[in-house]
């Protein structure tokens, strides 16, 4: 039987086992979706590439290490820890790009090439992500797959019903759940969600 056709669960076993191919078919089922995830974060080819590779470095480690839990989402998996190598890599940035005003003669922090978005306002944008990243952490277990697939991993809902194993009706249901129970949510923590 060819490799191809084994489910990810399969292949995660076979790879336990010793079977190098079955990470390399793995890698190759998914990488279109998880680079494509990372670039549409980051916006910068070569930083995605360097985090695609970093993120099936991570992979392979926690396989190795027995760190995966067969839950029968591994995209979504491998879509967290993109998405949280992502976070580290920012987090190192905003550490080492920290300026002193007065080691210019032009005003720094009054330049056009930083207007895009204030301070304030990344800092704000950056806890909206947060607040809503915690707030798909409260849904129940279908509904959160189905956001994360649909929003992180940029997955159709017909594919998150191929992936999923129910109907394509029922993945948009779990998805119109999500969207309820978190505007409840947001009302209930009197949330605040946009850039004023």
């Amino acid at each position: 039987m060819a490799l191809k056709h084994l489910s990810d669960q399969e292949l995660v076993v076979r790879y336990r086992k010793g079977s190098q191919e079955s990470i390399e078919v793995l890698i190759n089922r998914h990488k279109n979706k998880v680079y494509t995830y990372i670039l549409m974060t980051v916006k910068n080819a070569a930083l995605a590439e360097d985090l695609f590779q970093d993120t099936f470095i991570k992979v392979v480690q926690s396989l190795d290490a027995g760190r995966y839990q067969e839950n029968g989402r591994f995209l979504s998996w491998v879509i967290r820890i993109a998405h949280n190598l992502i976070i580290d890599y920012y987090r190192k940035q905003n550490k080492m790009n920290t300026y002193s005003n007065d080691d210019y003669e032009n005003d720094l922090f009054n330049n056009q090439k930083l207007s895009d978005m204030t301070v304030e306002e990344e800092i704000v944008r950056e806890q909206i992500y947060e607040d809503v990243r915690k707030l798909i952490d409260y849904l129940p277990e279908e509904q959160r797959e189905v956001v994360v697939l649909r929003h992180y991993a940029g997955l159709s809902f017909k594919e998150i019903a191929d992936h999923t194993n129910v109907s394509i009706n029922t993945a948009l249901g779990r998805m119109r759940y999500a969207l309820i129970n978190m505007r409840k949510m947001i009302e209930e923590k009197n949330l605040n969600l946009t850039l004023q």
